[in-house]
């Protein structure tokens, strides 16, 4: 029975999408039709099937690798402390993101990480009928994270039309960033950190392509060429075409990581304190009423309909909408000490859904982002479209966590 809700949630959760959708009729359902069968034996495959098993086991083995090599560093710097991964969360999962985040971005200055976007983004576009720019775009969030893929491509959105660029900020909701991969499989399962993955960034074609379907001609169907002194850049080029010195462009790259480890601990304190402060808000009206409980009512519909009982479906539904409200690692770390001691089907669902950037703070992100780099008429379109990049997120979470579940009990 619970299998059966599982499928027919799956299927209501394109059927919302469907309501939602700006423009019915121009729906390319047979596109979404191939990448729903990709997807799903994308899940099959990855959870199922042992050769697949084996690989994102590998690769989570491999992010664990490249983690331990971090605690190194770390431990280099304080000797005196007991064991690194003993530390806490600031210590044993935000610092080795400072030698991570560098390490992809010397894959890009090399060209590794541009030449596996290009032609996985190409492959993608031939196999869905998608636009080019809109595969390449989600292959290129997968590695880089939505903001750094929304600044390499400054000069296509500047070129695209605004129906497309609200599409990019639509998928810009359901993406993570490869170079804190390492840090989310130290806390939840790292074989369905990576099986999300490649789910979310189909998944995210899948909504967007529902929500908001642009007609795209050959003329526009083009990929701009893009080169900038920024070291996230694909190219990483300078004005006059050539290179940043790489001891300069590493130098950068080093600090950048730095302040990306104090934003996100800027941000899992400011929510989670701002949670506990809402918190003694509610107790002073009634003990019961917490910004948990609320969330899981909201949320309770959903969370039930990807195969769970009551119970466990609100509890699920309390940790999505804290999720929502706050962002990953606030869940990660509320479940990191007994999450395998949950049921597979409650494990593997729980993980998908929380794999990604949708949350109420990255859509400030975004739109900064768009700012700028676009002109205010394009970014106009986005600000006021705010509740379809959020429902874009949401959902986009929702398939990709009912999809693996159907293959998980």
């Amino acid at each position: 029975m619970y299998l059966l809700v599982n499928i027919l949630g799956v299927a209501i959760f394109i059927l919302v999408a469907l309501a939602f959708s700006k423009k019915k009729r121009e729906i390319n359902w047979r596109s979404i039709a191939i990448m729903v069968v990709i997807n799903l034996f994308l899940a099959w495959f990855l959870t199922e099937f042992s050769l697949g098993r084996n690989m994102v086991e590998g690769a989570a083995n491999g992010f664990n690798w490249l983690m331990s090599a971090a605690y190194q560093g770390i431990q280099f710097m304080v000797p005196a402390m007991p064991k690194v991964t003993e530390l806490g969360f600031f210590m044993s999962v935000l610092l080795p993101v400072i030698m991570i985040v560098p390490l992809f971005d010397i894959l890009t200055y090399i060209g590794i990480l541009p030449w596996i976007i290009k032609w996985i983004g190409r492959g993608l576009s031939k196999i869905t009928g998608q636009p080019k720019f809109e595969s390449f775009f989600a292959v290129e969030m997968m590695f880089l994270g939505n903001t750094e893929a929304l600044a390499v491509s400054s000069l296509q959105l500047k070129l695209m039309k605004s129906e497309r660029n609200l599409t990019l900020a639509m998928m810009s909701m359901s993406c993570v960033t490869a170079s804190i991969i390492g840090a989310y499989t130290t806390m939840m399962p790292g074989q369905y950190i990576l099986t999300a993955i490649p789910i979310n960034i189909i998944n995210a074609i899948i909504i967007t392509s529902i929500l908001n379907p642009v007609k795209v001609t050959a003329e526009e169907d083009t990929i701009a060429e893009m080169t900038g002194s920024n070291s996230n850049d694909l190219e990483v080029s300078e004005s006059d075409g050539k290179k940043e010195p790489f001891f300069a462009f590493l130098g950068d790259s080093i600090l950048g990581a730095g302040k990306l480890v104090l934003i996100i601990a800027a941000n899992v304190i400011a929510f989670v304190a701002l949670a506990a402060l809402i918190d003694n808000i509610l107790g002073l009206a009634n003990p019961n009423l917490s910004l948990e409980n609320i969330l899981g009512v909201i949320m309770f519909p959903f969370a039930w309909l990807m195969g769970f009982n009551p119970s466990d479906a609100f509890e699920l539904a309390r940790y999505m909408g804290t999720k929502l409200v706050t962002n990953e690692f606030v869940v990660m770390g509320q479940v990191s000490s007994t999450i395998n001691s949950f049921a597979p089907h409650y494990k593997a669902v729980l993980t998908v859904f929380v794999t990604s950037f949708a949350n109420f703070s990255t859509i400030g992100m975004i739109i900064g982002c768009f700012k700028g780099i676009v002109n205010k008429e394009k970014n106009d379109v986005i600000a006021r479209n705010v509740g379809y990049m959020l429902l874009s997120g949401i959902l986009v979470s929702l398939l990709s966590a009912g999809m693996v579940g159907i293959f998980v009990w």
